[in-house]
């Protein structure tokens, strides 16, 4: 009765050896695991002087060719804007060209469409670095951005870096009237 135990013992270890190994490696659903996207977006300082702006991105891994866009929605602006400048991350290397970088009325995507510019806002765009290496992008529209139910978007058409990781820009805008730009909030990018 023992020889007969150890002997069924024995066989179920051979067959967990060869069964289970062979299930993992044919089913096609583990490959899949890695491309799921979380639900949540991770932010750096949740304290409340941070605002989380919306944003969208075609493509996240790295070094493949991207086009980001960063909204800035009714609710996220307060009054007409004259300026709005975009930080960049100096741990986001890549080349930005100034042509690949554009103003627009956006239509934001969900369910039923996609996100897509729909009226060009002629700006004009400088590229700036500063002294410790911060990279910002200035755009003057040549009217100033109404607060009113449009959405509008900073569109960059980039290389994603070659580091995975998650990037945090922040968004500035300088009202109408005033002569210093505000914080309008922070966008956080995720390279896979």
């Amino acid at each position: 009765m023992l020889k007969n135990t150890r002997k069924s013992t024995l066989n179920l270890k051979i067959l967990r050896f060869f069964f289970i190994p062979a299930i993992l490696v044919s089913t096609p659903l583990f490959d899949k695991i890695q491309d799921a996207k979380a639900g949540m977006e991770f932010q750096w300082n949740q304290d409340s002087s941070f605002k989380r702006l919306k944003w969208f991105q075609k493509e996240s891994k790295k070094k493949f060719r991207n086009t980001i866009y960063f909204f800035l929605r009714p609710s996220d602006r307060a009054a007409d804007l004259l300026k709005i400048n975009l930080a960049v991350p100096k741990t986001f290397k890549t080349t930005i060209k100034n042509e690949k970088i554009s103003f627009c009325k956006v239509r934001i995507g969900g369910f039923e469409n996609r996100t897509k510019c729909l009226e060009d806002i002629p700006a004009d765009i400088e590229i700036k670095t500063d002294e410790s290496g911060l990279l910002s992008l200035d755009i003057y529209p040549y009217s100033p951005i109404p607060s009113n139910k449009d959405s509008y978007a900073i569109v960059l058409k980039v290389f994603n870096p070659r580091k995975s990781g998650l990037y945090q820009f922040h968004t500035y805008g300088q009202p109408k009237g005033k002569s210093l730009s505000y914080y309008l909030g922070s966008s956080t990018i995720v390279i896979d």
